[in-house]
């Protein structure tokens, strides 16, 4: 049991019950319980396996490569379209958590074999675009940086990746793409307004500049 995960459900609004029901479960599946994302992370041999998350209609266990699982039950939702490695399953209540609960062990074994193949999704790239070498990295070794990237529409990605190539320096690159993970992992693209202060979103015009930080 972590300790940050005790927090964030004691702390949670919504799906309180539904996401510690899906917490007992993923225990009882010798996962490593971690926190990661702002929400509860299962990982195995230091590889993440699944997230427990929530949304407005219903909670969810987030598989990582969900796409390499077999879903005989049909359970498994994408996303969006352009959702390539992650599945869902979606839960509405505790009771038709515990309903499932034999088929969602059954789905989490499964990608625990996944890890234990070392088996990983063939991400597609978009099209006509080669990315610079400290991107592709990047996307190769972080499953969930991989998934976000390439839900961006192209433009952003084209965005990401000029900015990414325009440095010299190597170390330069890496710098600026993990300075931009954090964004990237919120959908946004280079420009786009975080705090939701500008007049011209998505777009940032600069206006948090004008805020003067309180102490």
């Amino acid at each position: 049991m972590n300790p940050k995960v005790d927090a964030f459900l004691t702390d949670a609004s919504a799906w309180k019950a539904e996401m510690q029901c899906l917490r007992n479960i993923a225990n009882d599946c010798a996962l490593n319980e971690d926190f990661k994302w702002g929400v509860p992370c299962y990982t195995y041999n230091s590889s993440n396996v699944l997230l427990i998350h929530s949304f407005k209609n219903y909670c969810a266990i987030l598989f990582m490569k969900g796409a390499l699982l077999n879903d005989p039950n049909k359970i498994l939702v994408q996303q969006t379209e352009n959702t390539q490695a992650s599945r869902q399953i979606r839960f509405t209540s505790v009771k038709e958590i515990l309903s499932l609960e034999a088929d969602i062990k059954a789905y989490i074994y499964e990608a625990i074999e996944v890890e234990k193949a070392g088996l990983k999704v063939e991400f597609k790239q978009s099209k006509d675009l080669t990315f610079v070498e400290e991107l592709q990295n990047k996307l190769d070794a972080d499953a969930l940086f991989n998934e976000a990237f390439m839900a961006l529409t192209p433009g952003r990605q084209r965005g990401y990746n000029m900015f990414f190539s325009d440095s010299k320096q190597s170390a330069t690159r890496i710098s600026r793409i993990e300075k931009s993970t954090a964004r990237i992992l919120k959908g946004k693209g280079l420009n786009d307004c975080v705090c939701g202060l500008s007049k011209k979103m998505p777009s940032c015009d600069g206006s948090h500049k004008s805020l003067k930080q309180i102490d």
